[in-house]
């Protein structure tokens, strides 16, 4: 008993040295008085996180590490020790390890900010935008007012909600065209037609619906950040008793639990600038096959892609090379975007050709074959084709339709879109430009084929 009251002293001795050691700024002493401390087994829940800590400071991650995974061996949930080792675990290249040890610290201390903002900061550096999100807001309730925390949330939500939201909903023309449909199709199928909306972004089209009358509306939407403010829009504009918000893509929905039966009214706005690129087909083919009644009003009914052959200097130096600095750089032009998003009244460019339809698709047809076809467009002027900007044009209902025409259109979401050709193709007016056109049933398919001259054809003849 004695000799262990011996050895209780000196080591309290030598940890009251350390501390002062510490204190004083000989931390190459303190260390090796702390880890005398340790070796005699004193007061290892105090001095452990102290000479862990030490050790992390100056570099010695695999020492710190060694010494925290020692603490927690005594108390597992003790939530320091997990905080540093998921920071080591970051420092040394283990993203899953470092993310694992951060939820441990969160669920040990949910009240600690700071780990709460690790962890957000972890996830997002793991491509886990949306867990992060949800992370970030935690740390931001127990900090409120946390400048740096509220920059995290908006830039996150800046990458997970396109930037085409805002002036899509800001665009009244095209608003008013879905409502007048909406109305319309409640009207036709009466107030207890249930209603499906599919990708719904803000509820806005929801909520017309209920505003038009509508006592059922399922909603759906797969960002988590979209479908959480949708619901607190929806819930402040008192329409929350009929509008329900699944985070979902229609694909997970199942009649029977997320919708009472098959919808009598589809609505639907997922159309992107260049048609087909947020997989519209995929989608109204499985709500045809699966979520809405046989005689289903469907809203938009059709959509088609117009274009017309266009040149501008402008747009060929953003998908074409040739010389540049004395160099032969043209091979380059083979990783071009072939699609390229543009404002048609901003943008500078020549018509070569009146407008053609280049694609129609029929939204209430249950199935879509990829499809190609061969499309010939008259060249009206001469000049040097870039390819063929493109436009929608949306059939929502009888006698109600929607389109982004460059001549009439700078404020909305939709922009046009360049389909740039393999190489600039030089034409005349009288000529007559053979087009491969048609989908994938993801990407619309434009290619150039053959350029039948004015003159070629006048000798033929």
């Amino acid at each position: 008993m004695t000799k262990q009251l011996k050895s209780i002293d000196g080591a309290r001795t030598i940890l009251e040295d350390a501390l002062r050691l510490h204190e004083a700024g000989d931390l190459a002493a303190a260390e090796a008085g702390y880890a005398m401390v340790i070796e005699a087994g004193y007061r290892l829940a105090d001095v452990l996180p102290i000479l862990a800590g030490m050790l992390a400071q100056r570099g010695a991650d695999a020492e710190a590490l060694a010494l925290w995974e020692r603490l927690l061996a005594i108390e597992p949930a003790h939530d320091v020790a997990l905080h540093e080792t998921g920071l080591i675990f970051a420092r040394t290249g283990q993203r899953d390890r470092a993310i694992a040890a951060l939820e441990a610290t969160c669920a040990a201390n949910p009240a600690n900010a700071v780990s709460a903002n690790n962890l957000a900061v972890f996830l997002a550096d793991a491509g886990r935008k949306h867990e992060a999100l949800a992370k970030f807001r935690e740390a931001l309730a127990l900090q409120p007012g946390n400048i740096h925390i509220e920059h995290q949330i908006r830039r996150l939500c800046a990458e997970l909600v396109p930037f085409w939201h805002i002036p899509m909903l800001n665009d009244t023309r095209r608003n008013d065209a879905f409502e007048a449909a909406i109305i319309a199709a409640i009207a036709a199928r009466g107030p207890e037609a249930r209603v499906l909306d599919i990708g719904t972004g803000s509820g806005l089209l929801s909520m017309m619906a209920a505003r038009a009358g509508a006592q059922s509306v399922t909603a759906c939407e797969m960002v988590p950040a979209i479908a959480e403010t949708a619901r607190a829009i929806i819930a402040g504009n008192g329409f929350a008793d009929r509008i329900m918000v699944y985070t979902a893509p229609s694909g997970a929905l199942e009649v029977g639990e997320h919708l009472p039966e098959r919808a009598d009214i589809l609505v639907s706005e997922i159309l992107s600038s260049d048609l087909l690129t947020e997989k519209v087909i995929d989608t109204f083919e499985d709500a045809h096959a699966r979520l809405l009644k046989p005689d289903a009003i469907i809203i938009p009914r059709a959509a088609a892609a117009i274009g017309c052959l266009v040149e501008s200097r402008l747009l060929e130096d953003y998908v074409f090379v040739g010389e540049v600095s004395g160099f032969d750089i043209s091979a380059f032009g083979a990783l071009a975007a072939q699609k390229l998003p543009i404002h048609g009244t901003m943008t500078g460019w020549k018509r070569l050709s009146g407008d053609v339809e280049l694609l129609r698709i029929d939204l209430t047809r249950k199935a879509h074959p990829a499809d190609l076809q061969l499309l010939s467009i008259p060249v009206l002027a001469d000049g040097v084709a870039a390819g063929i900007v493109q436009w929608m044009q949306v059939d929502l209902a009888e006698g109600i339709t929607f389109d982004n025409h460059p001549d009439g259109y700078s404020d909305g979401g939709w922009l046009q879109v360049l389909h740039a050709f393999p190489q600039p193709i030089a034409v005349r007016a009288g000529d007559v430009l053979h087009l491969a056109a048609g989908h994938d049933r993801v990407t619309l398919i434009l290619r150039p084929l053959e350029l039948a001259s004015a003159a070629a054809r006048a000798n033929a003849a």
